[in-house]
């Protein structure tokens, strides 16, 4: 049976944030958790970890997750309610990972789009290529009130060879979060360069666990008892804002 009161081994630092800002913990509505128990599981890690608060982002993207209020409420709740059954004792709220995509723009027009507190919004690029009107989607965001945060720059290898594209989006307003899987090494070496150079730039706001799965968990727990952590939080420690912007 899984043990939520065990104690964090010895020796290892609790995170330098106590708010996740981008986490697939509830279940059955993308590619993240499939149950409620599976999420309530992770939830529970997170709290050992120090988090405080979670802010779940489940995927919305045209033909994959179309998910919208109506389909996220209700699995939310479900989560909600195992995670209050257990014991558990963390904020829990929700928005989502937007993909900037066709269904993306359709849902911002009917006003389905959830930001998290603050009017911050969570946005991805595809992982093929950017968004052909990327520039004019962000723009249009800012416009409408709304904080874009675009998630694990760190991962569009697209820009890559480019990397003025990352300091002219950033100096355009965009702010960026970078997962704790690609400081961890969990998307090859390349990933990991590019997220240390993203942290050296100044360019990080945000950091969140993107973590999906039981594998993602234990892959999070390794790195947090690594020299790599430290070295990363050292740096980001006072940096970010996942505490402050909520």
């Amino acid at each position: 049976m899984f043990n939520f009161f065990r104690k964090k081994p010895a020796g290892r630092p609790e995170l330098f944030f106590h708010t996740d800002i981008h986490c697939h913990l509830i279940p059955g509505i993308d590619d993240g958790q499939r149950d409620a128990d599976g999420g309530a599981d992770l939830v529970a890690h997170e709290k050992e970890w120090g988090i405080e608060r979670i802010i779940a982002t489940p995927h919305v993207t045209q033909d994959t997750f179309e998910n919208t209020p109506s389909s996220i409420q209700p699995a939310f709740d479900k989560l909600q309610d195992t995670v209050r059954q257990r014991g558990i004792n963390i904020e829990l709220l929700h928005s989502a990972e937007y993909r900037l995509d066709a269904f993306f723009a359709a849902q911002l027009e009917k006003g389905l789009v959830n930001p998290m507190p603050n009017n911050y919004l969570l946005v991805e690029n595809s992982f093929i290529q950017e968004a052909w009107n990327l520039d004019k989607m962000l723009f249009d965001l800012k416009m409408r009130g709304y904080k874009p945060i675009l998630a694990h720059p760190e991962r569009y290898v697209y820009y890559f060879p480019k990397k003025e594209r990352y300091r002219q989006l950033h100096d355009a307003g965009t702010l960026f979060q970078v997962n704790m899987l690609s400081l961890a090494g969990n998307y090859g070496k390349e990933v990991k360069q590019m997220a240390e150079h993203l942290i050296d730039s100044d360019m990080v706001d945000f950091v969140g666990t993107d973590m999906h799965n039981h594998k993602h968990c234990a892959i999070l727990e390794q790195y947090l008892d690594s020299k790599d952590y430290r070295r990363h939080a050292a740096k980001l420690s006072g940096r970010v804002f996942n505490d402050s912007a909520f």
